[in-house]
């Protein structure tokens, strides 16, 4: 996706209405990681009052990054959700105004980032976050990219607040994204462990779930806790 009008013309396709939220925000984070030039890792962070939480994701990476900051309380992503402003992180090794945070991000392999709140009704709702292996890899480009996906997400989570569709509450998105998250580490665990890719990764987790006949998440949880699969 080479320019804003196709980013634009992409995002006026996704369904927003009638749908869960979730789903929603997972197909608008996908949308967002593709066509960002600097992005490696894109997420959705939501916030409300004290709790911020990751609603989506695409790529491991933004999900461990967005931990890292909610572990600590600060942080790019969380300034962004709080404040309404945009934050460009050049380069973890060198930034200063989150030491804490950088260093241990830099340590994960994530050199920049580029955090751009969320706007909802006067308020801010949370931010929308890339990350980067590569130090200063976000422009004006990706700002202004980042600036219209943001405004779509704001407009999925308007229509499920104002109740348009239901979705879920926090509670049950955060559940969603846990067991989503689990399930990735276990995949990448396969991945590894036997030299396969990500889709025959997830059929070998389906099957053990099949054969046990346990949830998939918790199938994936046991894999990651002690290193084997229910049935094996």
């Amino acid at each position: 996706m080479a320019d804003l009008t196709a980013l634009h013309e992409e995002l006026a396709r996704v369904v927003v209405v009638g749908r869960d939220l979730s789903v929603v925000l997972t197909e608008i984070t996908g949308i967002a990681r593709r066509a960002m030039p600097g992005a490696e890792a894109t997420s959705i962070t939501l916030v409300r009052g004290d709790d911020a939480h990751t609603a989506a994701f695409d790529g491991q990476l933004a999900i461990d990054a967005d931990e890292l900051q909610y572990e600590r309380g600060h942080g790019p992503c969380l300034d962004a959700g709080r404040a309404g402003q945009i934050f460009v992180v050049d380069d973890m090794r060198t930034e200063q105004r989150w030491p804490d945070y950088a260093r241990h991000t830099a340590a994960i392999g994530v050199r920049s980032s580029l955090s751009v709140p969320l706007p909802f009704q006067d308020a801010v709702i949370g931010a929308v976050n890339n990350y980067a292996t590569r130090p200063e890899a976000f422009g004006d480009t990706d700002v202004e990219f980042g600036q219209e996906v943001a405004s779509w997400v704001a407009l999925a989570v308007g229509h499920a607040r104002l109740g348009v569709q239901a979705g879920q509450d926090l509670a049950g998105m955060r559940a969603a994204m846990a067991s989503r998250a689990v399930i990735e580490q276990a995949k990448g665990i396969l991945m590894e462990r036997n030299g396969i890719t990500a889709d025959e990764a997830f059929t070998v987790l389906t099957r053990a779930s099949q054969r046990a006949n346990t949830k998939l998440r918790d199938v994936a949880r046991q894999l990651v806790s002690t290193g084997t699969l229910p049935g094996t």
